[in-house]
């Protein structure tokens, strides 16, 4: 079975965006060790999913990126395979990118169940909080930002009963970011 990741940055205090969306608080200046270990998390991932809000940006974003760049990671961000779920959209405007209309858990269950590597989530926001609801996520990558913020869009808040994580390793970086990794405890 495949295995689905999450890759967030979060505030020291939880949380993804400030409370209107602000993301100037998160580090850009990654250190070569935090590229590389961004770079080890998406080598095995053969399908990105994102939800309609955040697909909007995400993939014109690389793919005009990779018009202009032959960085590894910048074409694996275009090229690679990518699942939109929405309510709203009637079909794809991008390339290499399918929608998902259906039950969430069932959408990605069967993704789960297909052929292939590694699954990665980025976000939005209340995509990812459904998927950490119904225990979905099967690997947590979180970004902790040196910033406190007080106040903002949490992604953990939707959930109606407790998650059991384990720690698979933690590790801080020059550029101030802390990276937690856990993995879903399953019974």
């Amino acid at each position: 079975m495949r295995k689905l990741k999450l890759q967030v940055q979060m505030s020291v205090d939880g949380f993804i965006a400030g409370s209107n969306g602000e993301m100037d608080w998160m580090v850009w200046n990654w250190d070569d060790a935090l590229k590389n270990y961004v770079a080890e998390i998406t080598e095995p991932v053969d399908c990105i999913i994102l939800g309609r809000k955040l697909a909007q940006g995400f993939i014109p974003h690389w793919a005009a990126a990779a018009k202009e760049s032959s960085e590894d990671f910048t074409i694996k961000m275009s090229e690679t395979p990518k699942v939109v779920f929405t309510k709203t959209l009637e079909t794809s405007e991008w390339s290499k990118t399918i929608l998902a209309k259906g039950n969430l858990a069932d959408e990605i269950n069967t993704l789960k169940n297909q052929a292939g590597s590694d699954i990665i989530v980025y976000g939005g926001g209340s995509f990812v909080s459904a998927l950490i609801n119904q225990s979905l996520i099967d690997e947590y990558h979180l970004f902790v930002n040196p910033a406190a913020l007080g106040n903002g869009m949490p992604i953990f808040q939707s959930l109606t009963s407790k998650q059991n994580l384990t720690l698979n390793h933690a590790k801080g970086f020059e550029c101030g970011i802390v990276v937690l990794c856990y993995k879903l405890k399953k019974d």
